[in-house]
């Protein structure tokens, strides 16, 4: 069954153009088949968008997209059996998740809060104003890594990352605001780049506190060798010392024993009477 259905009621008088009610467009065999009072709706497929009752400006494409959505309101559903979720603002896209790339040329997606798609350039081409960060990094030092779950998971799934409100207060040029201003999200992209400039800081500094430190070591091995110069120094004075002092107690041992025969060998005093 193909249908493209528009209800329209008119005003009183005749001679005005109608009003539109409710628009939807639906091609293909039961698409949007339970719509009762939804608007604004486009299922094209079989099937597609086939429970919607009274959900408005949601979009099915592919044979039984957006089965799971009823009454909820700007829905998005691409792909074969991608049934989707009854959240309003949400969007979902089959053969995705899961699916190998070629990491070669492959390149990270992002969204913009127009709803933009496409991906950050790095090349030098694109950029001006070019200047190094300096200490511009050390308001990541600031930042309080906290571990948390999202409302909306109902399988509690432990999370790591920062709040955005108190990164906005740490450097207001980390977060990301809706199309309201209101703060929704870190440009954790920003912050990594930070966290290398910080490293990059550490790493200098580590490494001339390596060279300071081969420096001393070398003073030191220096200042042993010179101690240990003295030591064997010393050690040869010490032993020369000894040998001087045993060859004086020999000689004094020696003068001794020839004053000892000296002495016996001296004749007696002789005492002469005047007396008859």
């Amino acid at each position: 069954m193909e249908r493209s259905r528009s209800l329209t009621t008119p005003r009183a008088a005749s001679t005005r153009a109608p009003v539109l009610v409710r628009c939807n467009t639906a091609h293909g065999t039961y698409a949007l088949a339970s719509n009762t009072n939804g608007s604004f709706n486009t299922a094209d497929g079989a099937s597609a968008l086939p429970n919607n009752t009274s959900g408005s400006n949601n979009i099915g494409l592919g044979v039984n997209a957006g089965s799971a959505v009823a009454m909820a309101n700007n829905v998005i559903c691409i792909g074969t059996n991608v049934a989707g979720a009854d959240v309003s603002d949400s969007c979902y896209v089959g053969n995705i998740h899961g699916a190998t790339i070629d990491p070669a040329t492959a390149a990270s997606v992002g969204v913009d809060a127009t709803g933009k798609l496409g991906t950050v350039a790095s090349s030098r081409r694109f950029k001006h104003d070019i200047q190094p960060m300096d200490k511009s990094s050390e308001a990541i030092l600031a930042l309080k890594p906290v571990t948390f779950h999202y409302k909306s998971d109902a399988k509690s799934t432990p999370c790591f990352g920062l709040i955005a409100e108190e990164v906005a207060q740490v450097n207001p040029d980390l977060v990301l605001r809706d199309k309201n201003g209101e703060i929704l999200t870190v440009r954790y992209d920003q912050v990594n780049a930070m966290l290398l400039n910080e490293f990059l800081k550490e790493h200098k500094t580590v490494q001339g506190l390596g060279s300071e430190a081969a420096k001393q070591d070398a003073a030191i091995a220096d200042l042993k060798s010179t101690v240990a110069k003295q030591k064997a120094t010393i050690a040869e004075q010490q032993k020369n010392m000894e040998f001087f002092t045993a060859q004086l107690k020999e000689q004094a041992a020696q003068i001794q024993k020839v004053s000892a025969q000296i002495s016996v060998r001296k004749p007696a005093r002789q005492v002469v009477s005047s007396n008859p």
